[in-house]
């Protein structure tokens, strides 16, 4: 995908913060990889980038975390 199919925007590598409210408690991912479009910001993530990010919130909700908050590079190291 070289434009934005919401506003024909250039799509660039860059990152992302990813969110998810368990109920219980919220999991933050800072820097997560992303496909962003450099006109209106909208983001894509890769699948595999997506399989990552659920395992991640999967470790937390296990957890019974209230609140987690994480670095990509450390959280997939």
């Amino acid at each position: 995908m070289n434009a934005c199919p919401l506003c024909k925007g250039s799509i660039v590598q860059g990152s992302s913060t990813f969110t998810v409210d368990l109920g219980s408690g919220v999991v933050v991912v800072r820097d997560v990889p992303a496909s962003v479009c450099s006109q209106c910001g909208e983001e894509w993530l890769s699948n595999d980038t997506s399989m990552k990010l659920e395992t991640i919130v999967e470790s937390a909700r296990q957890k019974h975390v209230t609140v987690e908050v994480a670095r990509w590079s450390e959280a997939v190291a």
